[in-house]
């Protein structure tokens, strides 16, 4: 056995009511609580991303196609949607789905208010799949064979402000010329906390409604809403269907209409890593006064090993060795302990959230085995690093003074 090693240990496994026995303590769970930290961190800022662009995307899809125009309306100048990448989407093999859309603005009036909404058209191709957690009351939409649905599904901020239920009839004045009203059934309420930029703005109908007001032919939408497989890849995607479809086509990442919310995510993102900085600094200081604790706790060990004949080197191995292990049991205990909480808050969503504020009603958990081991490893391979530090005082203890040393 490695005589390092096995000074090492021994020096670890000591059960005496000693010093350097409450040291060791010390420094065990000083790792486990900052790795627990950051697992729990790191997850919640996953959980935090997912949830939120999963709302964005199941909503808006990841990419939509429009006609090129410097017009800001909510009404999109129709397109034509007999293309390949509507009709034969399979001939794309980075895209996932392909749906068309169209808005039209409009005034629900009940008997005590008015307020201004805008109809998100949909047809029997959308994802009902991607946009099902939203739905919190009723059903989707049901697509008559022959016209128009006259079903329409509202969000809960649209509810709770006009006192609208499931089953009752709404009627909708739409901006056109000459005026038009349709009176609807409201079949479904969603909710998706993005107050701003969906609840208090958008319904969802029938896109055949819009296409019948619009006098528009079944042949053309207000655009197209684009899936990709791999999100990873939307900035490759987003380039190839712009050669891929007419010039007077627009290909726009979802990402950058609704760029606050992804630039929040970013800040976050940013703010987290800069947490971890903070931690691993903590940690490491932790472990470089632990170290010269032991070393001075150890003197008189120091200097009889030197007297006996050992080198700088192998001492130095005995102090390093023991502060691995140490980091190898806070590491274990850190995992059980930020795991273990990330587990209880993923079941059982005990820290609940004002979701007007953080667009979700719980902290959410994104599950990502890939970082839970970065961050093992980077907090091993920083602090065994960071340890080697104060072992160099090893090399400037005398013997002959060190046995003395009391």
């Amino acid at each position: 056995m490695n005589l390092s090693y096995f000074i090492a240990r021994r020096i670890t496994q000591n059960k005496d009511k000693t010093f350097s026995s409450t040291v060791h303590k010390i420094a065990v769970v000083s790792i486990s609580v900052g790795l627990a930290t950051m697992i729990v961190s790191f997850l919640i800022l996953k959980g935090f991303q997912n949830t939120v662009t999963d709302k964005i995307y199941s909503f808006s899809s990841h990419l939509q196609v429009t006609k090129y125009t410097l017009d800001n309306s909510f009404e999109e100048y129709p397109i034509s949607i007999n293309t390949p990448l509507y009709n034969n989407p399979e001939l794309f093999p980075y895209i996932d789905h392909v749906q068309e859309f169209s808005h039209k603005a409009g005034l629900i009036k009940t008997d005590d208010a008015v307020t201004g909404m805008v109809i998100k058209g949909v047809s029997e191709r959308f994802d009902r799949e991607r946009f099902q957690p939203n739905l919190k009351k009723g059903r989707f939409i049901n697509f008559s064979d022959s016209g128009y649905s006259k079903e329409i599904i509202i969000s809960q901020n649209t509810a709770d402000k006009l006192d609208i239920n499931l089953g009752d009839d709404i009627i909708i004045h739409f901006f056109q010329n000459p005026p038009r009203y349709r009176k609807l059934d409201v079949v479904g309420i969603y909710e998706t906390n993005l107050s701003e930029y969906y609840d208090d703005k958008f319904m969802i109908g029938d896109i055949r409604l819009i296409k019948k007001l619009n006098d528009w032919p079944d042949s053309i939408a207000g655009g197209l809403e684009v899936f990709v497989k791999n999100p990873d890849q939307i900035d490759y995607v987003e380039e190839a269907l712009n050669e891929a479809v007419p010039l007077d086509l627009w290909v726009q990442k979802v990402s950058d209409k609704y760029v606050q919310i992804f630039e929040w995510l970013h800040l976050i993102s940013r703010q987290v890593n800069i947490f971890l900085g903070i931690i691993l600094f903590v940690v490491c200081v932790n472990m470089i006064s632990i170290i010269l604790i032991l070393i001075m706790e150890r003197t008189q060990m120091i200097g009889l090993l030197k007297a006996l004949g050992g080198t700088n080197a192998l001492i130095r191995s005995i102090f390093s060795l023991n502060g691995i292990q140490l980091v190898a049991k806070g590491l274990l205990l850190g995992n059980v302990l930020g795991i273990g909480i990330c587990f209880i808050q993923y079941y059982l969503k005990i820290i609940t959230l004002n979701p007007r504020d953080y667009y979700m009603s719980y902290v959410p958990i994104g599950w990502n085995w890939e970082i839970v081991v970065a961050l093992n490893v980077l907090t091993l391979l920083v602090v065994t690093a960071i340890i080697i530090i104060p072992t160099i005082l090893i090399s400037r203890i005398r013997p002959i003074k060190s046995i003395k040393f009391d």
